[in-house]
């Protein structure tokens, strides 16, 4: 999961804007998809795009906590091109919108 890792921190630093697929990962380890794909379900119980999704959604939620940054910004820094998909992928891995959530989190303090 170093990869992943690495990867994330290059988009967030703005080092890359491209989100990798599975794929991309392993041509970067020189294996075939499948077998990545097969050993990460075999040892971790789910797929690597799911690794993937969980790490975006967590450092969206991180930043969502912790910068004043508007929802469409976050989304650019995590590779959405467009605000829209942001807000699509972000509801459909946490049940609401950037902004609910960020609403949600000021209530709560």
């Amino acid at each position: 999961m170093q990869l992943v890792d690495e990867h994330v921190n290059d988009l967030l630093q703005g080092r890359t804007e491209i989100r990798y697929k599975p794929s991309d990962f392993a041509s970067r380890m020189h294996i075939a998809p499948i077998h990545l794909t097969n050993t990460i379900k075999l040892t971790l119980n789910t797929s690597p795009c799911e690794v993937m999704e969980d790490r975006i959604v967590l450092e969206a939620q991180k930043m969502l906590d912790d910068t004043v940054l508007s929802v469409a910004d976050i989304g650019n820094h995590l590779g959405f091109q467009e605000p829209t998909n942001f807000n699509r992928f972000f509801k459909n891995m946490t049940g609401i919108t950037p902004l609910q959530y960020r609403k949600n989190k000021i209530l709560k303090y």
